[in-house]
C-alpha cells in the first residue's frame, strides 16, 4: 500500500488560499512523511488542475492508492484534515 497524497490546490492571487497555505505547512510538519504533501499552483500546473477538475480554490484532494478518497473544497482547518487523514496512514 502507498501513503496518502495530499494535494493542495492553490493561486498566489487567493485569498483563502493564504489562510490555507499556513494550516497545511503545520500539518505537513506534524505528521511528517506519513502522507505525501503536494501544493500545486493552478495557474503553473494548469494540467494537473484540469487532471482533477479544479474549478474553485483552495481545493484539497486526498488520494490513496491512486484513488480520490476526499474532495474538500474552501479552507479547511486541520483537525479536520488530520481526522481524514490518519486512518489513510
Amino acid at each position: 500500500m502507498t501513503k496518502p497524497v495530499l494535494y493542495d490546490f492553490f493561486a498566489t492571487w487567493c485569498g483563502p488560499c493564504r489562510i490555507q497555505s499556513p494550516i497545511i505547512d503545520a500539518l505537513a510538519e506534524k505528521i511528517g512523511d506519513k502522507v505525501d504533501v503536494k501544493k500545486v499552483d493552478v495557474d503553473q500546473f494548469p494540467d494537473l488542475s484540469n487532471k482533477y477538475q479544479i474549478s474553485v480554490v483552495p481545493t484539497l484532494i486526498i488520494e490513496k492508492d491512486g484513488k480520490i478518497i476526499h474532495r474538500l473544497e474552501g479552507v479547511t482547518d486541520a483537525a479536520r484534515l488530520e481526522a481524514l487523514l490518519i486512518p489513510l496512514y
